[in-house]
């Protein structure tokens, strides 16, 4: 504990302030964050359900493919419909939190004409195969965007509530048994100071009191 005194008194009551001030910012932080957490999850959350069902029914039509086309068919159409979709990863900030963004410059989806070889000659299972697992890249590459933004946002979220726990469980009980202690003991110095002036008077009057007689 510090010495008690006042001046110290007075500091540990600035400081106590302080924590309370920090607590109600990091918490005002917190709030936003998580409103930004909550505004990224959902579309990631509806995006990962689709996924889920296009890749069955994907899976489904590919198989439908390899027993009309055969593998080696296959094979070949998926070495000529190979694609760059332009990925760039871009830095970004969001109330002051960095994290790497994902930006595609060009979507996976395409049509029969721009895909790299004749539809004509291929069963309709073929196209919808490549139909479903380019619809299934273009939305894994969306997800990818958020994925990146929730993570971030979930580990500064985390790192908060610690700093916010610290300082609710440890800091402020501490300061606070500090002031109690300081002012505990400046009250018995009080008192005791009290008392010694109150015997010093009495003793004063006594003495004046037989000097007279």
């Amino acid at each position: 504990m510090l010495h008690p005194t006042r001046t110290n008194l007075l500091l540990l009551k600035e400081r106590h302030q302080t924590v309370w001030d920090s607590i109600s910012i990091l918490k005002g932080r917190r709030q936003a964050l998580i409103r930004e957490f909550l505004a990224a999850t959902r579309p990631l959350l509806r995006s990962r359900e689709s996924l889920r069902a296009k890749y069955a029914e994907a899976l489904e039509r590919l198989r439908l493919s390899l027993g009309h086309e055969g593998e080696e068919m296959i094979a070949a159409l998926a070495a000529v419909n190979r694609q760059d979709p332009g990925l760039e990863i871009i830095p970004r900030n969001i109330l002051g939190l960095h994290y790497l963004d994902l930006t595609v410059h060009q979507t996976p989806l395409r049509t029969p004409v721009e895909r790299g070889h004749d539809f004509r000659g291929t069963s309709p299972h073929i196209e919808e195969t490549e139909l479903l697992f380019e619809t299934i890249a273009a939305e894994m590459l969306e997800t990818a965007t958020y994925e990146a933004k929730v993570k971030r946002l979930e580990e500064e979220l985390h790192r908060l509530s610690r700093r916010i726990r610290v300082l609710e469980e440890r800091t402020i009980p501490g300061l606070s048994a500090n002031i109690r202690s300081i002012v505990q003991a400046l009250g018995e110095r009080e008192r005791e100071a009290y008392f010694r002036l109150k015997r010093f008077k009495q003793s004063a009057s006594r003495t004046a009191a037989s000097l007279t007689k």
